[in-house]
């Protein structure tokens, strides 16, 4: 097989946007069919994934770019995360006046970020993934212009990131003053558990990676781009980056620095404490519920650092299924979102839900099965996610990271449960609208189902992700 072939999906969603932009530039009133290509085009891209032959590791381009069953699994999960998103969204952006060709282009040019970023086996590589997927991320934050909101979320976003990318590279170039390369497994044979230097530099990338995934303390900018932002593009923030961030954590982490792991231990183990803790407390008191997803979004990025510090395949592979579950749970919670629609206006807030259960009981159980699930409660997915995380801690007797997973779940178990009143007790509102499209119908009736119905087959999702093996 030639070696170009494994980067065909690459390669293949980048002809696809230019031919796209091209396409939009000279057709007038192409918003609708660019929209659909680029649904046509991750699906395609997402097939061409998956006639990658498994099981094989090959290094590409001096075994800087690598593709294997991690990253053909994040992937897949990323291509699916998007098309869903380019699916669920079209409705939203015509009764907002944002139908626009740039919109799926958009998309579909952080995705290709996202890929190179998944597949990098170098620092060089893993930063040109990483700003071609930023770069794409300001413009979707601040895409409804005629908002003020919304242009503050972009330009909040921006300058955050920008920083966070400026401490990344600065950790970059001290990991390849110290090691003298830039690839994963060039440094990894030259690492000495001891050198200081290099551990500055880790702790520079940490910082500048956990900005990306909003860990706190690096979550300051989360609530209000989620808020600012227009919901499918809060949809996207919360769910595809994420993918990709995952990745590389597992990858920086994994790979070369293997070897200092009692170096960056600690700091994997404060990111994911600090982040569930705060994602419980503070979303307690929001009332804006794309604030309070953000809020959850820190909480539960906790839960999936946590299994990054255990330090074995087991860990990863608790993340993994971790990340899995909670796209899922994401994709529902935001469909219910969006079919908060009234005279073609959206309705964001808590308040909104009030008695939504006597006009809308379908709707209504939907929501609530989401919401339990989020809140880890059994049988549903939910909970298999957090149980797969602290069996792995536990293994490791890390027991208190164990306890502070499972107090946070129980503090953030009473926010979800306050919606779930105030959608069952509280006094009923006016009827929302029920022209919803039906790709949104199909988004939450196929996530709530997942959710439902994990309990049947447990197994097969971990019997996936038991063929990666990073270690």
């Amino acid at each position: 097989m030639n070696n170009l072939d494994f980067i065909l999906p690459e390669i293949f969603i980048s002809l696809a946007i230019m031919f796209l932009l091209i396409l939009g530039v000279f057709k007038k009133n192409s918003s609708n069919i660019i929209h659909y290509l680029s649904i046509v085009c991750l699906l395609i891209t997402g097939i061409l994934i998956i006639n990658n032959p498994s099981g094989t590791q090959v290094t590409l381009f001096s075994g800087s770019f690598i593709i294997d069953n991690l990253s053909s699994f994040m992937k897949i999960l990323t291509i699916l995360g998007g098309a869903s998103i380019l699916l669920m969204s079209k409705k939203f952006l015509k009764i907002s006046k944002i139908f626009l060709i740039e919109y799926p282009i958009l998309i579909l040019s952080s995705i290709l970020g996202m890929l190179v970023m998944i597949s990098s086996n170098d620092l060089m590589v893993f930063y040109i993934g990483l700003e071609l997927q930023s770069l794409a991320l300001y413009v979707l934050a601040s895409f409804n212009r005629d908002q003020l909101k919304s242009s503050e979320s972009g330009l909040k976003y921006f300058v955050l990131s920008a920083l966070s990318s400026g401490l990344l590279l600065y950790g970059c170039s001290l990991i390849y003053g110290f090691s003298g390369s830039t690839n994963f497994d060039i440094i990894s044979n030259t690492v000495n558990s001891n050198h200081y230097g290099l551990t500055f530099g880790i702790v520079f990338i940490l910082v500048g990676l956990s900005f990306k995934i909003s860990a706190v303390p690096f979550h300051m900018w989360a609530p209000d781009v989620y808020e600012g932002s227009p919901t499918p593009v809060t949809l996207f923030f919360s769910v595809v980056p994420k993918i990709a961030a995952l990745t590389v954590f597992i990858r920086f982490l994994y790979v070369p620095f293997i070897n200092m792991m009692d170096q960056w231990q600690p700091i994997i183990i404060f990111l994911s404490i600090a982040s569930m803790i705060f994602g419980a407390i503070a979303a307690i008191g929001q009332k804006n519920l794309k604030r309070l997803i953000a809020y959850s979004s820190i909480g539960h990025i906790g839960y999936a650092l946590a299994g990054l510090s255990v330090g074995t395949n087991e860990g990863l592979q608790s993340s993994i299924v971790y990340i899995s579950i909670y796209i899922v749970m994401n994709l529902g919670f935001f469909s219910c979102l969006l079919m908060m629609k009234k005279n073609d206006l959206y309705f964001e807030t808590i308040e909104d839900l009030s008695g939504l259960s006597k006009n809308h009981p379908i709707l209504s159980l939907c929501f609530l099965i989401v919401l339990f699930s989020l809140a880890g409660i059994p049988p549903l997915a939910g909970f298999f996610a957090k149980f797969y995380i602290f069996k792995s801690v536990i293994e490791q007797s890390m027991y208190f990271l164990a306890i502070v997973g499972l107090l946070s779940t129980v503090i953030a178990a009473f926010y979800y449960l306050r919606i779930i009143k105030v959608i069952y007790f509280d006094e009923q509102r006016e009827k929302y609208d029920t022209d919803h499209s039906n790709w949104l119908k199909v988004s939450l009736t196929l996530s709530t189902l997942l959710i439902l119905l994990y309990f049947i087959f447990p197994s097969k999702l971990l019997e996936i992700v038991s063929s990666i093996n990073v270690i």
